[in-house]
């Protein structure tokens, strides 16, 4: 899962991304509010972690921004501001969830992942298909009671496929996905993925359809 930092404060963003990469996520981080404004026409996020008090535009302004231009990306508002009346505000200008600082980093993935699978229809902590069971929170996957070990960037193309059954997924999507601007991608890592998931979940786990993508083939 793609997500989208807006934080000011280096010590926490660092912290935030540090933690937040080795739980499995994908993250951009920006300290400006104009320019994490404009980041999120860049790449597909999945989720936003917003700071309100920002240098070049207040959090809530540029919240208030991206709904009235349709944007319906889940938003988790994490700020120092703790009165009541500004939560309800965060929540009425288009916030999605609301934290107050100091937090612990495990509650902002345990929000995140609640988020995104809010927007996706999945209301359980379980991606199923057949028996094959992941487990989003504990980040594990177990095939017919068997427990699955899958490295993180093949958990993570697991998680794609698995929120978007029924859908075909572009290798540049797939990409976007789970790589951020940093980090230099070869041609060949999706297929990569692709190829070591289907060779422990079987080769039809994973449908190629030639000339667009890819997509959630048969049960295993």
């Amino acid at each position: 899962m793609r997500i989208l930092l807006i934080e000011d404060d280096k010590l926490i963003g660092d912290g935030i991304k540090v933690g937040l990469t080795k739980l499995g996520f994908t993250l951009d981080w920006f300290t400006d509010g104009i320019i994490g404004r404009n980041a999120l026409e860049s790449a597909p996020y999945d989720a936003v972690i917003l700071d309100l008090s920002l240098p070049g535009m207040d959090g809530l302004d540029l919240l208030r921004q991206w709904r009235q231009a349709g944007q319906d990306v889940p938003v988790l508002i994490l700020t120092a501001r703790d009165a009541v009346e500004q939560r309800v505000s965060g929540l009425q200008s288009g916030a999605d969830d609301y934290l107050c600082k100091p937090f612990a980093l495990t509650e902002v993935a345990a929000r995140l992942l609640a988020l995104i699978r809010r927007r996706h229809g999945q209301l359980t902590p379980q991606l199923v298909h057949g028996n094959l069971v992941f487990d989003v929170a504990s980040r594990s996957v177990s095939c017919g009671g068997e427990p699955v070990m899958l490295t993180a960037r093949e958990l993570a193309v697991l998680e794609l496929f698995l929120l978007n059954k029924g859908r075909v997924l572009a290798r540049p999507v797939l990409q976007e996905k789970l790589y951020n601007w940093d980090e230099e991608v070869s041609s060949n890592a999706v297929e990569v993925h692709i190829h070591h998931l289907r060779r422990k979940l079987g080769n039809g786990f994973i449908r190629t359809v030639h000339g667009v993508g890819y997509t959630l083939g048969d049960e295993p």
